[in-house]
């Protein structure tokens, strides 16, 4: 697969430390989070909360390798990483019980990526 030239300092950070915490942890989730990250930003996830809602078991923890965005409704609480989050989206989420993270704050929490369910 060809390597896309990343511009946002950020961005590049990210996905370096995935691929480190996949290394350093043996958890190939966060390996394949860095590759869908490093593909072309048009070509990234975007999940309404609808599908969220639909999918998803109360509690679930769930990552979004794009952006979240807010169309459709939820009424149980969820923890949603995401790389970005419509305002919309995280109101509906916290509204319902739930919370809305990044990626980042995931791998802290979660360095095995046990029990996360990736959508998108």
């Amino acid at each position: 697969m060809k390597m896309t030239n990343k511009t946002n300092q950020l961005t590049k950070k990210l996905i370096q430390d995935l691929r480190k915490s996949a290394y350093d942890n043996g958890a190939p989730i966060w390996r394949d989070v860095a590759e869908r990250l490093n593909k072309p930003g048009k070509s990234w996830a975007e999940v309404n909360i609808s599908r969220i809602a639909l999918h998803a078991k109360k509690n679930e923890v769930v990552l979004v390798p794009g952006k979240l965005l807010g169309s459709g409704d939820i009424d149980k609480p969820v923890t949603v990483a995401a790389y970005k989050a419509s305002a919309s989206a995280v109101k509906k989420i916290s509204g319902a019980g739930g919370r809305v993270i990044t990626i980042d704050e995931l791998v802290k929490e979660n360095p095995k990526g046990t029990g996360v369910r990736i959508m998108g």
